[in-house]
């Protein structure tokens, strides 16, 4: 057990995480020369065509280091806010962390929320400075930030290059001497955490675990915990390139089981695995259940796919333990699921995973946050409105509570004062401003979570000329002044576009709305009026003007009356078609409403 060495590397998005994980599966010959390619750890179509890391990768790798072998379990994790849920997992498996710092773009917002989630976990750290060969690279002043930040020492720091795989020799040096070896009992009952699951579809759940205490053996009946099932362990092994089976997994190392489990629901990330004859009493703690902070509802294009889409979104499930998902019915769009995500960025993957990996054309509602309502009638107990639509009309409510967020912003001083103003049109209160170093400033506000869930990232990047990092984290529940703006077409309500806006915002965003809805919904036979309202009062319309065939063409000559005839005819065949006609909404109308600010 003395020669294991767990780690993971964490850094902020596009600090060159996933290319130094390359070189260090190149320096250990864990992949051959015809194996290696760039980000080799990101096996998705999706990861490489963005350049991010959406799923965190374990991988073992062997190392001969004076003279003596060590086996190294590295966990690759991504760098975005959305996924700090697959990071904690993976934090929760290791004993140490490289902290990657670009030296060309200093400590990031994301930096600091993955190094305290570190720490709170008492993992060793080893600071690393990437990207020191390009030509903007300031590496001395990058380690005066790292030292203020962590109180190392400047010799602590390595110096290291992705791209050139300068300085990998240093960095599996000080793994092998600063992370501790992990620490278990060998004889003890077998347990092992979960940190992470694949679906395979012919070999059902892929279980990747690290053991605590214990071993695992192939053919031994488990317990999985939280669940209280029993399988056998059909196969069990190491994760290098490929799977690698193994008779036996023993304490302090990382592997794979695979059971034919072939339920999603029975395989819960951050469960205990256990021997079934002779269970461990105790559980592994510290592990919480993933928080949405998004919600909305996604529903199959044609009804007839809800099967198949409830399929899909259970197997993605197993790839993303972070997705969580309800059945819900909709008058406009039929019967779909309400799904909670961790932000914006994980809704537009989830839906781009769904229609490559599963074929599924799906139509996105707008999202939204959670809220808690309390009515007139009992002003104590809050129910939870996930969804516009459940809120309970005016004249029975009470008041309505949103979660608020404590936002760290990290920009150059340059850009405070557009930072400052994008923040306050967003209804953030500014509690203070730190200034790093003369050039970057640090800034905190707080702010509902729902004006961040639309547009501020892009908005942000672009006042701040993409020189803003940004990080939150939830500071609970603060009552709000909210209206529920109802969107009618042809008198009818779509509650597909309703939304919970602030009462300051509601005329501004009503008006927007139908302007925008009048553009993109097609002309039809007969008028479309579009109103915004609020409970029973109509703040904005707009009207879609029917097409008009022209019927007074055979009319030449004659008497005005003859034409006004035909017009009140075809006036009279317009307002019954209005009656009995239907009005289809494109699905751009959807995802143009969160992008009104274009």
């Amino acid at each position: 057990m003395k020669h294991i060495r767990n780690f993971c590397i964490i850094a902020h998005i596009d600090h060159g995480k996933s290319t130094l994980a390359d070189r260090l599966l190149g320096a250990t010959q864990t992949v051959t020369a015809r194996e290696e390619k760039a980000q080799l750890l990101d096996n998705m179509d999706l990861e490489r065509e963005r350049g991010i890391t959406i799923k965190s990768h374990a991988i073992q790798m062997e190392y001969k280091y004076k003279g003596e072998d060590y086996i190294l379990n590295l966990i690759d994790t991504p760098g975005h806010v959305d996924f700090s849920y697959e990071v904690s997992r993976s934090i929760a498996a290791c004993e140490g962390a490289l902290l990657i710092v670009d030296a060309a773009q200093s400590i990031q917002a994301q930096t600091i929320s993955n190094l305290y989630l570190a720490l709170e976990n008492d993992l060793e750290i080893i600071p690393v400075l990437n990207k020191v060969d390009l030509p903007s690279a300031n590496p001395e002043e990058v380690s005066d930030d790292i030292i203020d930040l962590l109180g190392c020492k400047l010799e602590d720091i390595i110096h290291a290059s992705g791209k050139t795989g300068f300085g990998v020799e240093n960095i599996l040096a000080a793994i092998i001497e600063k992370i501790p070896p992990p620490k278990g009992i060998k004889d003890e009952p077998l347990q092992a955490l979960i940190f992470d699951s694949h679906y395979n579809p012919f070999r059902g759940i892929e279980v990747i675990f690290r053991v605590k205490n214990g071993e695992i053996r192939k053919g031994q009946k488990i317990k999985f915990m939280a669940t209280g099932n029993e399988y056998f362990a059909d196969e069990v092994g190491t994760l290098k390139l490929n799977q690698v089976p193994k008779d036996v997994i023993s304490t302090g190392d990382v592997g794979y089981l695979i059971s034919g489990i072939k339920e999603a629901k029975e395989v819960k990330v951050g469960d205990t695995l256990t021997d079934a004859k002779t269970p461990t009493t105790n559980m592994i703690t510290g592990f919480e259940d993933v928080k949405p902070m998004v919600f909305a509802g996604i529903y199959p294009v044609d009804t007839e796919d809800y099967e198949d889409l409830r399929a899909s979104m259970e197997k993605l499930q197993l790839n993303d333990a972070s997705l969580v998902f309800a059945p819900e019915s909709s008058a406009a769009l039929g019967f779909g699921f309400r799904c909670g995500f961790l932000g914006m960025l994980h809704l537009e993957i989830i839906q781009e995973r769904l229609e490559r990996e599963y074929d599924m054309t799906v139509i996105t509602t707008v999202p939204n946050v959670s809220y808690l309502a309390y009515t007139k009638k009992d002003p104590e107990t809050p129910f939870v409105v996930n969804n516009p639509s459940d809120l309970p009309e005016p004249s029975r409510l009470d008041r309505v509570e949103e979660p608020f967020i404590k936002a760290t912003i990290i920009t150059k001083s340059d850009f405070v004062g557009n930072v400052m103003s994008l923040c306050i049109e967003k209804r953030g209160v500014i509690t203070h401003q730190t200034y790093l170093t003369t050039e970057r400033v640090e800034l905190s506000f707080d702010m509902p979570l729902a004006e961040i869930v639309f547009d501020f990232y892009d908005r942000l990047k672009t006042v701040s000329k993409g020189y803003a990092s940004f990080d939150y984290s939830p500071i609970g529940m603060r009552t709000s002044k909210l209206v529920k703006l109802d969107v009618l077409l042809n008198s009818q309500p779509v509650d597909a576009l309703s939304a919970l806006i602030h009462e300051s915002n509601a005329y501004h965003i009503g008006k927007k709305m139908t302007e925008k809805l009048r553009e993109l919904i097609p002309r039809q036979q007969f008028d479309i009026p579009i109103q915004a309202a609020i409970g029973a009062k109509i703040i904005a319309r707009e009207t879609i003007k029917a097409l008009r065939k022209d019927v007074t063409a055979k009319c030449y000559g004659g008497d005005i009356s003859r034409k006004r005839k035909l017009l009140e005819k075809q006036k009279k065949g317009k307002k019954r078609m209005r009656l009995v006609g239907n009005v289809e909404i494109p699905q751009e109308a959807f995802m143009a409403v969160l992008k009104l600010n274009d």
